[in-house]
């Protein structure tokens, strides 16, 4: 009988110690996962706080430009001078947001890869084109060590691509040091597929390096080592968990080196399909655009952006029908539908958005060229605008030159 009450005794003790284990276990990763939950909202504060005062800045700088070019409106070197300022503040502006968007895409899985044609060299040379000017400013050097690709025509998303480069060389220009350097290179790596293509990029600089204690979150959303600086080291700490997060869903990895007070070294291979395309493609594209004469309704309900596009095609020789929502589009085509070579088409608009009124027209005419014009601009209102009907997409803030390239090709002119 003492027996089987030591063993009962024994039993539940085990068990209590078990469950005290248990317990303990629970709690400890209830804490952690506290700490990370209030680490993570930490980042997020400073995030805001950054992005508030990154914002701002551009934003500051656009209107403090108007009222300078208000001041003087009778000194043309003036008012020219004021509009390249009020460019570069808007282009920093866009990057800020489409940083803070991507990341959100990218975070929830719907970034959407494009499978296009594009050169690797020139996409190389205008990325480093675009931050050369960036690098002039403290008088950092770039130096290209080597370019040795085989194909340089591939098949890919090469606005992502150039993110991701982007991302690097100007991390590399804002934690360097003033005339410092930095050292760039492209090579094609073997591949074991003869229709593939590997290429390795590498970024090498002489700033001011990476603690080891930061190098071990430096993918972390939000994640800044210099947040003390912000005048010297503006950012959103969204750039290398972007280009990382881009890099693997292209298929390829990005490693890097750093010493603090050294400089960082990073190395990218992504894998690309080669273009075999790219020959009848070029000749295509190096023909002549011109949509003189073409007769276009316009579909816009921002007055801004209508006041925009019409300026950019009437200037190119082309008549121009305007139209303020979705509905007003449908019932102007459905009474003159001879009237018009092509439609432009906004997406988000009062009464009737961009989608149905294009699914309304298709009802009417399946052979009315229709180009979706909007802010929408990732792939999957690409995707969605073509379901819709649309012919093709142009983005928003708009690129005239892509814009008259397109209607010209859609009206085969």
């Amino acid at each position: 009988m003492l027996v089987l009450r030591y063993i009962g005794y024994r039993n539940n003790r085990i068990r209590q110690v078990k469950d005290q284990e248990k317990e303990k276990a629970h709690q400890e990763e209830l804490l952690k996962a506290a700490k990370k939950a209030e680490a993570a909202n930490v980042a997020k504060t400073e995030f805001l706080q950054r992005m508030s005062h990154d914002i701002r800045t551009p934003i500051n700088g656009i209107i403090g430009m108007v009222e300078v070019g208000d001041y003087y409106r009778d000194d043309i070197k003036k008012q020219a001078d004021c509009r390249a300022k009020i460019k570069d503040a808007s282009n920093t502006l866009l990057e800020l947001v489409n940083e803070v968007l991507d990341m959100s895409k990218l975070e929830s899985g719907e970034i959407v890869l494009e499978e296009v044609g594009f050169n690797i060299d020139k996409l190389s040379d205008e990325t480093i084109g675009i931050v050369e000017e960036l690098a002039k400013e403290r008088n950092i050097q770039i130096v290209e060590e080597e370019k040795s690709i085989t194909h340089p025509y591939l098949m890919g998303s090469p606005i992502h691509v150039k993110r991701v480069l982007m991302n690097v060389l100007s991390n590399a220009i804002k934690y360097n040091k003033d005339n410092g350097f930095i050292y760039v290179s492209y090579k094609e790596l073997d591949s074991n597929h003869s229709n593939s293509a590997v290429i390795e990029f590498t970024c090498r600089d002489t700033g001011v390096g990476m603690s080891k204690e930061f190098q071990n979150k430096i993918f972390e959303p939000f994640a800044q080592e210099h947040i003390g600086s912000r005048s010297k080291y503006a950012g959103t700490g969204l750039g290398m968990p972007i280009a990382k997060s881009l890099v693997e869903k292209m298929g390829g990895t990005i490693e890097f080196t750093s010493q603090e007070g050294v400089g960082s070294q990073f190395v990218i291979r992504i894998p690309f399909k080669i273009d075999e395309e790219h020959k009848n493609r070029k000749a295509k594209e190096s023909a002549s655009a011109s949509i003189e004469g073409l007769r276009v309704l316009l579909v816009e309900d921002n007055e801004l952006n209508m006041e925009i596009a019409r300026f950019i095609i009437e200037n190119e020789g082309a008549r121009v029908t305007c139209a303020t929502n979705g509905k007003e589009a449908v019932d102007i085509y459905k009474n003159a539908p001879e009237s018009f070579d092509i439609i432009l088409m906004d997406i988000m608009m009062p009464e009737m958005d961009g989608y149905e009124a294009t699914r309304m027209i298709r009802e009417m005419d399946l052979n009315i060229p229709i180009v979706a014009m909007t802010a929408n601009a990732f792939m999957e209102d690409k995707i969605k605008a073509k379901k819709a009907g649309m012919n093709a997409h142009v983005s928003k803030p708009l690129d005239k030159d892509k814009l008259i390239r397109v209607i010209a090709k859609l009206c085969n002119k």
